[in-house]
């Protein structure tokens, strides 16, 4: 390595997932990720664990992501740590270590926007999307429409107005008895279903704004309705009420996604966040952006979820533009884009 070299570590613990990422001069050299399977028994993630966690998995991630890069803690030139938005127990937990570790080393520190980064993650790898695009951002705790005019120049120009569409996938799961995560779970057995078996509603917000909310209630009184008529309906059911569940999420997405696009006049399109591993969202859009005439843009899995290499992307980009911040750094669970 030579000593122009710009080396970053950056630290990601905003949920339920402690990573640690080595960029150098642009190239991400590893993702480094201990996952919490705590939180499965209680269906969900339970923060004050999710910090304990990350307390115990921190040190030995970074530990591994500097050795197996290669580098040294004297050759780093930089230290990046999620800023928010995040659960505020785990996001101290990471910018606390990186505030230290950057001041005993003398490196400057750099925050990065967990959403930001997750759009981001589209310039670890080729092929790379071209300016401006538009970013469909979907996740457990976030759904955006955000216009990408650079690196470091976004807009949110839609989002949701109450839950997430990975919360609404995980929830309805929950309704239909499948264990936490639900999300994925309903995706494979959506592949096996008729997604026009039943039919839900489509709220339909004002503008590009989202909600969530109203299929889940949906959901909860149509199969009531169902099991006081037939207790076996769900596990007679289960492919054909998952795929129903997935189509209506899926349209539901695609709908915003297309008004957003010709508004804008967008030509390339990206979807990002864990959401994005969805079979079926991936498919339908993949459809929808041959039909349109648009270049469709999706990360490998591993930077779809929360994860260090997208940090050190983002970082990378911050480091070239000098935006370091001083060792007040707080966290912020709301951080907006």
């Amino acid at each position: 390595m030579g000593t122009t070299d710009i080396s970053i570590l950056a630290i990601e613990s905003s949920c339920d997932e402690t990573s640690a990422s080595i960029i150098v001069n642009g190239k991400v050299l590893n993702n480094i990720v201990a996952t919490q399977s705590v939180h499965e028994k209680y269906g969900g993630v339970v923060p004050e664990l999710a910090s304990r966690a990350h307390q115990e998995n921190l040190i030995p991630v970074v530990q591994e992501a500097l050795s197996s890069a290669g580098i040294s803690k004297k050759q780093l030139s930089a230290i990046a740590v999620t800023r928010g938005p995040g659960l505020m127990g785990s996001l101290l937990v990471g910018v606390s270590f990186a505030k230290a570790f950057a001041k005993t080393l003398n490196l400057p520190l750099i925050e990065v926007n967990h959403m930001q980064a997750h759009v981001l993650a589209h310039f670890i790898e080729e092929p790379r999307p071209s300016f401006p695009f538009i970013c469909l951002t979907v996740s457990g705790g976030h759904t955006q429409l955000v216009w990408v005019r650079d690196h470091l120049d976004m807009e949110v120009i839609g989002e949701t107005q109450d839950d997430a569409v990975g919360e609404a996938f995980d929830k309805t799961a929950k309704l239909l008895g499948l264990p936490y995560p639900g999300g994925p779970l309903l995706d494979r057995y959506a592949k096996e279903g008729n997604p026009k078996a039943f039919s839900f509603p489509i709220t339909r917000m004002p503008g590009l704004n989202y909600s969530f909310s109203g299929i889940k209630t949906a959901v909860l009184y149509f199969l009531r309705d169902r099991l006081e008529e037939n207790p076996s309906f769900i596990t007679e059911n289960l492919a054909d009420l998952c795929a129903s569940i997935q189509y209506t999420l899926v349209e539901m997405l695609l709908i915003k996604l297309k008004e957003a696009m010709k508004q804008v006049g967008a030509k390339e399109v990206a979807i990002a966040g864990g959401v994005s591993a969805n079979s079926g969202l991936r498919s339908t859009l993949a459809g929808l952006a041959e039909r349109k005439g648009w270049k469709l843009y999706a990360p490998e899995f591993q930077y779809c979820t929360d994860n260090a290499g997208m940090i050190a992307m983002a970082a990378h980009y911050k480091y070239l533009r000098k935006e370091f911040v001083g060792d007040d750094l707080v966290p912020l669970a709301k951080l907006k884009l």
